[in-house]
């Protein structure tokens, strides 16, 4: 018994060194470095943009994905609630969906914005984010771009509830709202709110991509996400 405890125990740490030999690029995988991995985990986040994202700017895009909808912040609950219970169920449903159009808009005239940011960024430790979960570098692309991409994609929503007739939408109701009687004034920032929801569906959908390349082989069909996923198998 000992004796079969001894040989797991060295068929387990060789098998943690043979892992970290080929992460490190060692002799068994020439060429196989920290660039290459990055250049990977970049193709992986490109695919989710390419993938995705842009099923977001479709019509509905956000509207009928239960992943990213945007709903109504907590705050406007009352609002949708009231106007449900008198009758103008209608006008709640258009809100709700001139919010996800308003997304499905400025995700459409942003998303360059993203293929950018994914340029850009570096990669610190490749090897724990390959090794990671199936989010990994979607998680840190989020962590090193979210408030810079927020900057940047705050005006093209703004822009965008314009142009998609949003903010009229949203002022007729908060209006008809104010009017009733017994009811708080509201005057909610949508603009900051829908931002920072269509961002979260951004980088959802880009997570989705990455799970798919990460869990499936034929998902990888670039001779360089193959090597570099191949390592996380």
């Amino acid at each position: 018994m000992k004796r079969l405890l001894s040989l797991c125990l060295i068929f387990t740490l060789f098998s943690c060194a043979e892992l970290q030999n080929v992460v490190g690029g060692l002799p068994g995988q020439p060429g196989m470095d920290n660039a290459m991995i990055g250049n990977g985990l970049r193709q992986a986040l490109d695919f989710g943009i390419d993938k995705q994202v842009t099923k977001l700017t479709a019509t509905d895009g956000f509207y009928r994905n239960e992943l990213v909808k945007i709903l109504l912040p907590a705050e406007l609950q009352k609002v949708d609630n009231t106007l449900r219970a008198i009758g103008l169920g209608n006008l709640a449903d258009e809100g709700i969906k001139a919010l996800n159009r308003a997304a499905e808009d400025a995700v459409k005239e942003a998303t360059p914005i993203f293929v950018n940011a994914v340029k850009e960024i570096t990669f610190t430790d490749v090897r724990n984010i390959l090794l990671g979960a199936d989010n990994s570098a979607t998680q840190y692309l989020e962590g090193k771009t979210n408030q810079a991409l927020y900057n940047k994609f705050n005006p093209v929503i703004q822009n965008s509830f314009a142009k998609v007739g949003a903010d009229q939408i949203w002022t007729n109701l908060i209006t008809k709202y104010n009017s009733l009687p017994l009811v708080s004034d509201v005057n909610p920032d949508l603009t900051d709110y829908v931002t920072q929801e269509a961002l979260k569906g951004v980088y959802t959908m880009i997570a989705v991509e990455e799970k798919e390349i990460r869990t499936k082989t034929a998902s990888r069909t670039t001779d360089l996400l193959r090597r570099v996923f191949a390592l996380q198998d």
